[in-house]
């Protein structure tokens, strides 16, 4: 069993002794601690907050306990049921709502499930507000309400809602999507992207939906995270169905990859890529991606005149760096797609639509738009040290050994070379420095990567 508290939220295991992994017990304890937090927040004590969860198994359960100990610490609730990430989001301005839930674990496999938390701007919670809510769970200082001033529920429903707002997007072009008449796979992983996805290409006039793992059982029909290992047999399927674009979504729908027409992969670094093409084509401004993120975003960018700047690892922090530099687009390596003009969170129906707009207007296959981008090839490594290391020491130290170089310690230490790039970042839960390098091959990578760690090696 397993269970982690961290600032962003809670996430664990499914069953077990309560405080070893995600039990009823600690479901209510942290969503009583959050209720204190948004009254607080919110300067008084009625508060509305909004609940949606992902498609698994353990779904239903969950979201049962949290809108119940909501409504038990006097909160009003207005509960989405199935209902992705960017969606719960969404509703959360729409509601003028005070904060929101979000019942989901991601990426990860379906034994797990988590607590995700928002603030009235529908928006991740930053460390300080987290560890606030981790404090208050600890002390267990929270006084359930008494009986005439308990909180209520409303049930309501936010897919068509967010299709549409989606479908009001300026750059979204519903007539040329229409136009191009695209017939288009989508795999959802049995979650809720089943619903939602194919909703949105229903709205904008695509010509053939092929789903692929669109019931949303819970019951993921393979490993849920969309990197090309976890997409073999997803691949065949899109090549042999002869489509045009194939899109795979996680189980709650904020990270978007997309497969080509001839079952390769598009790359997911490249999704938010090729959708800030677009954009910047329309739109001239700043972009935002993470430090672990390709340098291609950066190229694209320049191409257009505009600035890139790169954030910290994290949502949070990558929407924090847009805010701060004004950005038109921004986002993460791992399709997360951010568009200020729509809110300020990932947003895999954002991403289908734009990309759609830009396939549609480019008159090109989606493998030949592909081939438009400067190719890079990253690579992921970590190097394991003993415990008494002190992991901060030898980053400082790799950081003096390259200072000769372009050097980011906002976030670990990011090395920029002249046509690659590494970033080392230490684990915040076990001694291991990760590794990540960019080069134009990826023989160049790997070797990258192995410098490094030879580097890293001599220091310890």
């Amino acid at each position: 069993m397993t269970l982690i508290k961290s600032i962003s939220g809670i996430r664990g295991t499914i069953g077990g002794k309560p405080g070893e992994g995600l039990s009823p017990l600690d479901v209510v304890k942290f969503t009583a601690a959050y209720a204190v937090w948004a009254k607080f927040a919110a300067s008084k004590q009625k508060v509305k907050i909004v609940v949606g969860r992902d498609a698994r198994i353990s779904g239903q359960m969950v979201s049962s306990l949290v809108i119940a100990t909501l409504n038990g610490m006097g909160c009003d609730v207005v509960n989405i049921g199935l209902a992705t990430t960017p969606t719960t989001e969404i509703a959360v301005t729409e509601e003028k709502a005070d904060g929101g839930i979000i019942l989901t674990a991601s990426h990860n496999p379906k034994q797990w499930n988590a607590l995700k938390l928002l603030n009235s701007k529908g928006e991740f919670l930053n460390a300080e507000e987290g560890a606030t809510i981790l404090e208050i769970a600890d002390s267990e200082d929270f006084i359930f309400s008494e009986v005439d001033d308990l909180g209520v529920t409303l049930e309501k429903d936010y897919t068509a809602i967010h299709v549409q707002k989606v479908l009001d997007l300026e750059l979204v072009d519903v007539k040329a999507i229409k136009e191009a008449g695209f017939s288009v796979a989508v795999d959802a992983v049995n979650s809720v992207g089943g619903v939602a996805i194919p909703a949105l290409l229903k709205a904008l006039d695509v010509k053939n939906i092929v789903e692929i793992n669109c019931d949303p059982s819970g019951h993921f029909a393979h490993t849920p995270e969309p990197l090309p290992e976890n997409l073999v047999e997803t691949s065949e399927t899109i090549k042999n169905s002869r489509v045009d674009v194939g899109f795979v979504v996680d189980p709650d729908v904020d990270r978007l990859s997309v497969i080509n027409e001839d079952g390769t992969m598009f790359n997911e670094e490249y999704t938010l890529v090729a959708v800030a093409d677009y954009i910047l084509s329309k739109t001239p401004g700043n972009t935002v991606s993470n430090l672990s993120s390709s340098r291609a975003l950066r190229d694209v960018t320049e191409k257009y005149g505009q600035k890139y700047a790169a954030a910290a690892v994290g949502e949070v922090n990558v929407v924090a760096k847009i805010k701060e530099t004004n950005a038109v687009i921004g986002g993460e390596g791992n399709g997360g797609v951010i568009y200020p003009a729509s809110h300020c969170g990932r947003d895999a129906l954002v991403g289908v639509a734009l990309f759609l707009s830009h396939l549609a207007k480019s008159g090109l296959k989606c493998s030949e738009l592909r081939k438009t981008y400067p190719d890079y090839f990253i690579s992921k490594n970590k190097i394991e040290l003993t415990p008494e290391i002190d992991v901060d020491e030898v980053l400082a130290k790799m950081k003096v050994k390259y200072a000769h170089e372009n050097v980011n310690d906002i976030d670990g230490v990011k090395i920029d070379f002249a046509d690659s790039w590494v970033h080392l970042r230490k684990s915040n839960t076990e001694p291991i420095i990760r590794i990540y390098s960019e080069a134009k091959t990826k023989e160049a990578a790997n070797g990258l990567a192995l410098s490094i760690i030879g580097d890293i090696k001599a220091i310890v």
